[in-house]
């Protein structure tokens, strides 16, 4: 007899499994069921179809030659019944079956399973606040949300527009508003935009490049109300540093698991108020399995369950529970938290901890912020990039890592993602064997040098301060020299407006050291800090005892700066 196997939720991890399950088992009776109209969409596109860069939203949903994935599709192809506009009611474990109701027609329908997979998502977070139900305020998770957007945006009436929260979503459809000719305010409340993903000096080079494209950027605000108009629709945010004219409001504050099926079900719910699955991504019914949004997953930096919603993980988790429903039995090793997304020309990439989350943790760390050129240095197409490792002092394991700017930073995260997947150290990392030539990478990659960094540092021979900790002497007033060791034309274009700065060129230090007092910290730095680290050997060869290199050197310097 065939067996049958129920889905519940049609977007990611739902029809992944839904489809390796038909190709491992073709007798089977395979019923997916989606509340919404749309099955199979690709959600992370959204922010590009308001950009435009995605034409039609059906692309967002339609295979790669361009065929609607809708139920027919999947009955066809895959011979999958798909329930859509179906509503998931309850679930009876005892005479495993699921109660669910048509939405269009409310008539309600039991439907058996042997085994049942639940991939219902998430569900957007909502902050209390005032006006949150006017007219044209938004939550982007569905498509539909993006054609509501798309067509306000038609409409000509939006001038101005606030995007509350400076997550991945909220950046992406920063960019997509500017582009339709729309005045974009971000407004978050921690102190950096990506907070989850980048320690705040990379968070200053992005709010840097995204002040460039004329968005403006409000960090440690809170919004306390919106303001609607006499007909309802919202015309400004009040937050506790002023008022923002806005005719378009999103609330961009992220989603949590949408646990309520399972809760009514009697499923154990985890810490993180997420469904709890074991490796295998079965529940606490050996029946039931789940994945995607609403179950957390084991990170393997961290050594506990995170909830870490991302739509390759619930694609991944798809396949791994059609694996083990069949019987071919499969771990989900867990995770390392990559993210990646592209703002403007700037891409911003994460992995592991931050230095912030490392240092909670307790964490004896090195850190190294280094910039480059994507390609050689000589090579006419190559880009300016940042990349920051953070490495246990003791054991020299990279723990985590970020990559921004213009060039490729997809390439280099991943190469750190599977390295964090095997606890690869710096040193490992500085003798790898990567690929070469001047249009793909520096002869040294990016990520070789940076990992050199850290064994110095880690041997004491490269003595460094973050730009951080440099802003905070300043601001402080503390006495101490800021030694600029570039060439005069360098200077010229770019230069440091402090009192303390110093500049003499790294040719001529040997010669000039005399003219730098002995009992004064010195933190050297040039364009990138590889002559700033050059300058603290010297300074050291010749007696000073107080010497440090500023890392990433005057590129990486998110503050204040004179500009020809």
């Amino acid at each position: 007899m065939s067996k049958k196997y129920v889905i519940i939720g049609g977007v990611a991890c739902g029809p992944k499994a839904a489809a390796r399950l038909r190709r491992l088992d073709p007798e089977a009776e395979i019923t997916l069921i989606e509340k919404s109209d749309v099955i199979s969409y690709g959600g992370c596109g959204m922010p590009y179809y308001l950009s435009g860069e995605v034409k039609e939203l059906e692309e967002l949903w339609s295979t790669p030659v361009g065929v609607p994935r809708d139920p027919q599709f999947f009955k066809k192809v895959k011979n999958i019944n798909v329930l859509n506009n179906t509503l998931a009611e309850k679930i009876d474990r005892k005479e495993k079956k699921v109660i669910v109701t048509n939405l269009k027609t409310n008539e309600k329908q039991e439907i058996p399973y042997d085994k049942l997979v639940l991939a219902v998502g998430s569900t957007p977070n909502v902050p209390p606040i005032k006006g949150i139900d006017l007219n044209n305020v938004f939550k982007l998770y569905h498509p539909y949300d993006a054609e509501k957007i798309k067509s306000l945006l038609e409409s000509g009436k939006v001038k101005d527009a606030v995007i509350v929260g400076g997550g991945l979503i909220g950046l992406e459809v920063a960019e997509a508003l500017t582009k339709q000719g729309v005045k974009v305010t971000v407004v978050e409340m921690m102190d950096k935009v990506l907070p989850k993903m980048l320690d705040t000096e990379m968070s200053m080079l992005l709010i840097k490049d995204m002040e460039k494209n004329k968005v403006d950027v409000l960090t440690s605000t809170k919004v306390l109300e919106l303001e609607g108009d006499n007909e309802g629709n919202v015309k400004s945010v009040v937050t506790d540093k002023g008022k923002i004219d806005a005719q378009l409001v999103l609330i961009s504050v992220g989603v949590r698991p949408n646990i309520k099926l399972a809760e009514e079900a009697g499923l154990e719910i985890s810490e993180n108020r997420a469904i709890k699955v074991n490796e295998y991504l079965q529940t606490s019914d050996p029946d039931i399995y789940a994945g995607g949004d609403c179950v957390d997953n084991e990170n393997i930096i961290y050594n506990r369950r995170l909830y870490t919603p991302l739509g390759d993980i619930a694609n991944i988790h798809g396949r791994i529970i059609a694996n083990n429903i069949y019987g071919k039995e499969e771990k989900f090793p867990g995770t390392v938290g990559t993210s990646i997304c592209k703002v403007f020309d700037f891409n911003v990439a994460s992995v592991g901890m931050t230095e912030e989350m490392a240092r909670k943790e307790n964490k004896d760390i090195v850190t190294v912020l280094a910039p480059a050129p994507d390609k050689a240095h000589f090579y006419p197409t190559g880009k300016l990039i940042f990349i920051k490792l953070i490495g246990e002092r003791q054991t020299g394991k990279i723990i985590g890592a970020q990559v921004v700017g213009y060039g490729d930073v997809a390439k280099r995260i991943n190469m750190i993602s599977v390295g964090l997947y095997y606890g690869i150290t710096a040193s490992d990392l500085a003798n790898m064997d990567f690929a070469y030539a001047p249009p793909f990478s520096p002869a040294m990659e990016n990520l070789i040098v940076a990992a050199n960094i850290m064994r110095n540092k880690i041997d004491g021979i490269a003595k460094s301060i973050s730009v951080m900790d440099v802003k905070k002497k300043l601001d402080n007033g503390e006495d101490f020299i800021l030694l600029d060791v570039r060439s005069p034309k360098e200077i010229e274009m770019m230069s440091l407006p402090y009192e303390n700065v110093r500049y003499i060129p790294l040719g001529a230090l040997r010669e000039k050291c005399d003219e730098l007092p002995k009992d004064k910290e010195i933190i050297a730095f040039c364009k990138i800090s590889l002559r700033g680290y050059e300058a603290q050997r010297i300074l050291e060869e010749k007696g000073f005892k107080n010497v440090k290199f500023m890392d990433g050197g005057i590129l990486a310097w998110p503050f204040e700066c004179k500009m020809k």
